[in-house]
C-alpha cells in the first residue's frame, strides 16, 4: 500500500502556489487540492478553509502534515504579478500578461470568453490582502516552524526556486521525479 504525503503549499496571494503545485503534481505523480479552489467553494456554502492558526490545529488533529513549503516573495514581484493576472472566471484558468498571455488579449484560449480581472488583484487593494494574510499566516508559519515541518523559499522567480523544492521533496518522499511517474515494482 502507497503511503499517503501531505504537504502544505502557504504564500500570499501571486506567490506561484498554483505554479508550485502543478509542477509537482507533473514531477511527483501527485494530486494537489488548491485552497483558493475550496475556499471559493466554502464562501458560497458559507463554510471556511483552514487558513487560521485555529483551523490548522483542526487539521493537524485530522492528519499530520509531512512539511509546509513556504513561499516569500517581496511585496514588489507580488504587485507586478497580480497586476498582470487575468483570469477565465467559468474555467479558473489563469493567464500573465507579462510571461503567459492568452493568444487574444482579453480572450480566453480554449473558449474564446472575456477574461476578468479581480478587484483583489489590483495594486489598490494588494497592500491591504497582503497585510491581513501576513497576520493570519504568522501564527500558522509559526506553528508548523515549531513542529519542525517548514521549509521557506524565498526569490523573485519560481523557476529559481523550484530546483530547491523539487530537491527538498525527492529527499523527503525518498523517491527522484523521474522515478514517480515509471510503474513502481513491489
Amino acid at each position: 500500500m502507497a503511503k499517503l504525503f501531505r504537504a502544505a503549499i502557504m504564500g500570499p496571494p501571486g506567490s506561484g502556489k498554483g505554479t508550485i503545485s502543478k509542477r509537482i503534481a507533473q514531477s511527483f505523480g501527485l494530486q494537489y487540492l488548491s485552497s483558493g479552489h475550496f475556499l471559493r467553494e466554502g464562501i458560497a456554502a458559507k463554510t471556511g478553509f483552514p487558513r487560521t492558526l485555529e483551523q490548522a490545529l483542526a487539521l493537524n488533529s485530522l492528519y499530520q502534515l509531512d512539511l509546509v513549503i513556504s513561499l516569500n516573495i517581496p511585496y514588489e514581484t507580488l504587485k507586478e504579478r497580480l497586476s498582470d493576472r487575468w483570469i477565465h472566471p467559468a474555467s479558473g484558468r489563469v493567464y500573465n500578461m507579462g510571461f503567459n498571455p492568452p493568444r487574444l488579449q482579453g480572450k480566453d484560449d480554449i473558449t474564446g470568453e472575456p477574461l476578468i480581472q479581480h478587484d483583489d488583484d489590483k495594486p489598490e487593494a494588494l497592500m491591504a490582502r497582503l497585510r491581513q494574510y501576513k497576520e493570519v499566516a504568522k501564527p500558522v508559519i509559526d506553528l508548523y516552524k515549531s513542529q519542525g515541518i517548514l521549509h521557506p523559499f524565498s526569490g523573485t522567480d519560481t523557476d529559481r526556486i523550484w530546483p530547491y523544492i523539487n530537491s527538498l521533496l525527492s529527499t523527503k518522499m525518498d523517491i527522484q521525479p523521474s522515478d514517480a511517474c515509471q510503474p513502481q515494482t513491489p
